[in-house]
């Protein structure tokens, strides 16, 4: 079939006109997908001091943690405080049955006395030998017989004296008192127990907290570290250069008080490479106990470091990376090395430069290699408004 001209051109232009329209959707389509490239704030990375912190996991105990054991055998009688109270020192804890010790105790004067009688009736046989032996009525063998009968009424009594003063000794351990002032621990034995001096376990633990030891470990890369960074001779002297530390509770707050680091252990733990230090924190109003667990907190003072804002990074399997604003302002990923905090910035010692340019905020949706729109803000000015 064979096309008449004036068709032949109405379907060219019917063909020309689709390709057109087809060319048209196309780009369309491409603009419509096309995303805005992303106006973020970028700050430029500088060296700054800095105050930071090291943090050790501590554990805190009484400045005397007294085992209360029983002196003598009997049975429990009477507790008189219950567990967690504070007792004074002197005050009742714990009776123990006396009336074996009472009995021994009556027996003992009643013998003392005997004894004391005997002593008497030497003394006398004595005095009434005496003149005789002088006027050589009687030899004076009768007279130093009188005379050793006598000593030994005499060493009776000291005899006595002391089964008197052990028996005495005795029915005062029948009452159980704090040697110290402190917090009762547990109590592992009932009224009706039978209590005595070979017991394996304590009656309780006496705790004294009105001072508290925190008492934390340091690695040998962190000791040598501290070594080198405070001045002193001996380490008695580098000591005593610390600044005063922060004690963190459980959970994660402050304690009010600050302590002070007094000792160190003379040798490393050579299990786990560690050696151990012991700071001490004024515990008046009893809120620390034996036991607890927390953290300390020694300040550092940095003279120079980069300092990087915390909401510049951000972390993908325990690493942390920021932006770095690159060539044609396109971005890329980089990992640091943070060596400390100091408020909301990271101390960072690899992964960037100072004058490097990352991207402060706005991450969500970046990827390697994406251009930016970088607006400059000043890390000064950021620093004013959120100090460290």
């Amino acid at each position: 079939m064979t096309l008449r001209p004036s068709m032949a051109l109405a379907a060219g232009v019917l063909i020309l006109s689709a390709i057109a329209f087809s060319g048209c959707s196309d780009s369309s389509a491409n603009n419509a997908f096309q995303q805005p490239t992303p106006s973020l704030p970028v700050i430029q990375v500088k060296e700054t001091a800095a105050n930071t912190f090291e943090e050790y996991t501590a554990s805190l105990e009484g400045t005397r943690n007294v085992e209360i054991r029983p002196q003598v055998e009997g049975y429990l009688e009477k507790i008189y405080l219950d567990e967690g109270a504070f007792a004074r020192r002197g005050q009742p804890l714990f009776k123990i049955n006396d009336q074996v010790y009472s009995s021994q105790l009556v027996n003992a004067r009643a013998n003392l006395l005997a004894a004391k009688a005997n002593q008497e009736n030497a003394q006398i046989n004595v005095a009434k030998i005496t003149p005789l032996v002088q006027n050589n009525v009687v030899s004076d063998v009768q007279l130093k017989t009188a005379q050793a009968g006598l000593d030994a009424a005499k060493a009776n009594v000291a005899q006595a004296e002391a089964v008197v003063q052990n028996a005495s000794i005795n029915t005062g351990f029948t009452l159980v008192s704090a040697p110290v002032d402190g917090y009762i621990g547990r109590i592992p034995y009932k009224i009706g127990s039978l209590v005595g001096r070979n017991d394996a376990q304590p009656m309780t633990v006496l705790s004294e907290v009105k001072d508290v030891y925190a008492y934390f470990s340091m690695s040998e890369q962190d000791f040598l570290k501290f070594k080198n960074e405070y001045t002193g001779n001996t380490v008695e002297e580098k000591i005593r250069q610390l600044p005063p530390v922060e004690l963190i509770l459980a959970d994660n707050t402050v304690y009010p008080q600050k302590g002070k680091v007094g000792t160190v252990e003379g040798q490393f733990n050579k299990t786990i490479g560690t050696i151990s230090f012991r700071a001490s924190f004024p515990n008046a109003n009893g809120l620390l106990r034996s036991g607890n667990t927390g953290k300390i907190r020694i300040p550092r003072q940095v003279k120079s470091t980069l300092v990087i804002p915390q909401e510049a990074t951000f972390e993908i399997q325990d690493k942390v990376f920021v932006f770095v604003l690159g060539d044609s302002n396109k971005v890329a990923s980089k990992p640091i090395t943070v060596t400390g905090r100091s408020g909301n910035y990271y101390l960072v010692e690899k992964g960037v430069t100072s004058g490097d340019k990352i991207v402060y905020s706005g991450m969500d949706h970046l990827k390697d290699g994406m251009p930016i729109v970088p607006q400059s803000m000043s890390l000064d000015s950021l620093l004013k408004v959120r100090p460290m």
